[in-house]
């Protein structure tokens, strides 16, 4: 997994509450268990008409936010069904931090577990950093994991919370398998005291 320290990108205003997960990815994309290609179909309700066209009105294909890095969402992002899929979206599209009021639970743990920065502020400062995604080419902020603070064009920072092992395992790029290999030396001394207690085992 990929390492999150410090991200400076444009941040795509969707200004929408209680986006679920089946608009984050469609279930007609749920076929695979390969993380990469889902890109494609990250709200793809949204983002394409029923003959595949872009649906030009919508923020992700607008020339300013193709290349987001960061999505600035209205309250409860995440919610619906627990499918994995859906930060594997985001992050095969790009997005490698989600900003908002409130996150479902299960959609906020997967994205720790797959390298995307899910940052819950106060609804004034999500109004600020609204404003400052909807500067179209100038909507860059600078998301900065160790100080826990995101920048504005400005200048202007905002600082928010964070939970110290999460905040270890994203700046380390560990996903679960990558923690418990820090601790391989003593899980080898445990299996081999255990072999020569137990050699029937």
């Amino acid at each position: 997994m990929d390492k999150f320290t410090t991200l400076t990108g444009v941040a795509a205003p969707l200004p929408v509450v209680n986006v679920d997960t089946d608009m984050i990815i469609p279930k007609d994309y749920l076929k695979t268990i390969k993380r990469t290609g889902l890109g494609r179909g990250l709200f793809a309700e949204m983002r394409f008409g029923e003959d595949g066209t872009e649906n030009p009105d919508f923020v992700l294909n607008k020339p300013a936010y193709r290349n987001a890095q960061i999505l600035v969402a209205g309250n409860n992002f995440g919610c619906g069904s627990s499918r994995e899929h859906a930060p594997w979206a985001l992050l095969d599209f790009g997005i490698r931090c989600v900003i908002s009021t409130e996150f479902a639970d299960i959609f906020y743990n997967n994205c720790f577990k797959n390298g995307i920065l899910p940052i819950v502020v106060s609804e004034d400062d999500l109004e600020k950093l609204m404003d400052d995604a909807e500067r179209g080419a100038n909507a860059t902020l600078t998301v900065d994991l160790e100080a826990q603070e995101i920048r504005g064009p400005d200048g202007g920072a905002i600082a928010f919370e964070m939970d110290p092992d999460r905040k270890h395992r994203l700046l380390n790029g560990l996903d679960d398998i990558g923690e418990t290999l820090q601790k391989e030396a003593a899980i080898s001394t445990f299996e081999n005291r255990l072999a020569e207690d137990r050699p029937w085992t």
